[in-house]
């Protein structure tokens, strides 16, 4: 018998994101930042020669120029677009919290028999919304009334399987911590070269040319400075998005409480 490979949608989408961020963000380094820095940095070397004098301003291009800070923009990039990814799909299993899938009149109880045609309702619906943490506590608790008879094993069925979920949840999460706790160490990284560079550059600043040793050292402030605001951005965002799934799980057993196992009656 033919095994299915064990990759995901989501794998996929992350591997095609990765591979797509970094074609535009060095092709945006390589047609646009890069030219445009190297350009800025030869007329402050001009500016610097001791016949002409002048101020320029600050450019951007130069701050975000080096490897360090690119790399820190793919990782921030391909965090987004799993985070993104996530939420989406958060969004959409939290719209089944607007369906009635345990229709009920006013007063009406839910005996062991009735779990049959319940769980039929919930397994009718399209496969993509099966996969949603309702319809399976849902039906893990119609069988658990099914098969014992006992409310309360219900309630600790749904509780534990909502428990399990957020647990999941959490540590999907863990390749976009690795990222934002990533993103700091490349600026330190490009800290340490620049100061290496710069050092290197000591017997030009002796001889009265510091303009290498400035720009090593801008290196070290900038792949720094850059890398921790893309952390400190994204998180925010982490901590965001784990706010909605938690509040998703919450909500879920919630609507579980409410909808089943309030009109469970054992007779």
């Amino acid at each position: 018998m033919k095994k299915s490979l064990p990759i995901s949608v989501e794998f996929i989408y992350q591997v095609f994101a990765l591979l797509i961020i970094i074609i535009v963000v060095h092709g945006a380094y390589i047609g646009l930042i890069r030219p445009k820095a190297d350009a800025f940095l030869a007329k402050q070397a001009a500016l610097m020669e001791p016949a002409k004098s002048g101020t320029t301003p600050r450019s951007p291009y130069v701050v975000i120029r080096d490897y360090e800070q690119e790399a820190c923009f793919i990782l921030m990039f391909w965090a987004l677009a799993i985070m993104g990814y996530k939420g989406l799909a958060t969004i959409r299993h939290r719209a089944l919290l607007q369906m009635d899938l345990i229709p009920l009149a006013e007063g009406l109880r839910i005996l062991p028999e009735d779990t049959r045609d319940l769980s039929r309702r919930i397994q009718a619906l399209p496969p993509h919304q099966q996969q949603s943490l309702l319809p399976r506590a849902l039906l893990a608790a119609l069988q658990r009334f099914s098969s014992t008879r006992n409310i309360q094993d219900v309630a600790n069925a749904t509780h534990a399987y909502c428990a399990s979920e957020a647990e999941r949840l959490d540590t999907e999460l863990s390749m976009i911590r690795y990222i934002a706790w990533a993103i700091p160490s490349v600026g330190f990284i490009g800290t340490v070269r620049g100061i290496g560079e710069a050092l290197g550059y000591a017997h030009q600043a002796l001889e009265g040319n510091i303009f290498d040793v400035t720009r090593s050292l801008g290196v070290a402030f900038n792949s720094t400075l850059i890398a921790l605001l893309i952390s400190v951005v994204l998180m925010f965002l982490l901590h965001n998005l784990q706010l909605l799934q938690e509040r998703y799980v919450l909500d879920t057993e919630a609507y579980c409480e409410e909808k089943l196992t309030s009109h469970l009656h054992a007779r």
